[in-house]
């Protein structure tokens, strides 16, 4: 496993290159980025099935329990999101004919 000041060292290097990175994304590219998140988010729901599954005790389990329950809840909603986004391209009938 890495060591603790080595782990935290990555997720702030992590956390800071994503927050760069996202920051100059263009406002168009939002929607494509957020169907590609969802993909990201149905993988780590699954992997948060896989680990509950290996789940032992019970404070394993109530982890476990809520690490898919918010997984699940982070890919409906990037889902809900895009679909709201994505209505508002398009053209109402009225303006068409």
């Amino acid at each position: 496993m890495i060591e603790g000041m080595t782990a935290l060292y990555i997720f702030m290097l992590a956390a800071f290159t994503g927050y760069e990175i996202i920051g100059r994304v263009p406002v168009i590219l939002h929607t494509p980025l957020m169907s590609g998140s969802n993909f990201v988010h149905g993988i780590v729901l699954v992997g948060a099935m896989v680990a509950m599954g290996h789940a032992h005790t019970t404070l394993e389990l109530i982890i476990g329990f809520i690490g898919v329950a918010l997984a699940a809840g982070n890919a409906v909603g990037g889902y809900v999101v895009t679909e709201r986004m994505l209505q508002m391209f398009k053209r109402d009938k009225k303006e068409t004919g």
